[in-house]
């Protein structure tokens, strides 16, 4: 697996996180090791590009899972309450502001779906839409 970062300024700093080879049980450490440093360098809002990542592993979906909690710890300027995130994802009312995915293969927007991930994590087939979609709070 390769993995290529970039920043592209929308609405706010995105950072895309390009994704080359499957995010499973054998890369799914580097996968987040290298969000961890993009986050601890700064970055608030991610874009994980999966044009080149055919599988995602259930590895690779707790990943997401755990840059998905990391990325909201550190949301100082509109945080929102576990309770009130668990009770979003329930309802369908709340979508992560820090995390989004573009270009998931099939598989993986199988896999995505069924564990309930696109819940509250918004995917999106047009790069510019997906960053224009990150905003800052309010």
């Amino acid at each position: 697996m390769n993995i290529q970062v970039s920043t592209e300024q929308g609405h706010v700093p995105v950072t895309i996180m390009h994704v080359d080879g499957n995010i499973d049980s054998k890369t799914y450490e580097e996968f987040q090791k290298k969000a961890e440093e993009a986050i601890e360098a700064g970055a608030r809002y991610i874009l994980v590009d999966l044009s080149h990542a055919p599988f995602i592993s259930s590895a690779g979906l707790r990943a997401l899972h755990q840059i998905f909690n990391e990325l909201r710890a550190r949301d100082t300027t509109d945080p929102v309450s576990e309770e009130d995130v668990l009770k979003g994802i329930s309802a369908g009312t709340y979508k992560s502001p820090h995390l989004k995915l573009l270009n998931l293969s099939k598989e993986a927007r199988t896999a995505f779906e069924l564990s309930g991930f696109d819940m509250f994590i918004e995917t999106y087939n047009n790069r510019q839409a997906a960053i224009d979609s990150f905003k800052a709070a309010n």
